[in-house]
């Protein structure tokens, strides 16, 4: 896998998935819906979003430099991402619960396809 492919899908799949855990805390859910209270089956569904788009950040990570190397580049752009959906979710949750859906699936969908070609 190309490093350049590989970086985009681990940021793109970090963030995410660290986005999925913010929402998953009453304080951010209250940010993106304007809601007091947290649906506790919404709270278990997006966290456990969160915790499956994790660790599949770290498959192109060691796809595309080992395991050795891709560990340590995933946990830095479990960082990055982690950054990022912090710095977006404060400044306009709306769009960062849209860019995480949107980058979440397309990184999958692109996790998927290179992984059956």
């Amino acid at each position: 896998m190309n490093p350049w492919f590989a970086s985009l899908l681990a940021l793109a799949l970090s963030f995410a998935g660290m986005a999925a855990l913010a929402f998953a805390k009453e304080r951010h859910y209250e940010q993106l819906t304007g809601t007091h209270e947290l649906p506790p089956a919404l709270a278990v569904q997006l966290r456990c979003l969160g915790f499956a788009l994790t660790p599949f950040a770290a498959l192109p990570c060691v796809w595309a430099w080992g395991s050795a190397v891709g560990c340590v580049a995933w946990l830095g752009f479990l960082s990055a991402g982690a950054l990022a959906s912090a710095a977006a979710i404060s400044a306009a949750p709306r769009q960062a619960a849209r860019a995480a859906f949107a980058l979440g699936l397309a990184a999958v969908i692109a996790l998927a396809w290179a992984g059956l070609r």
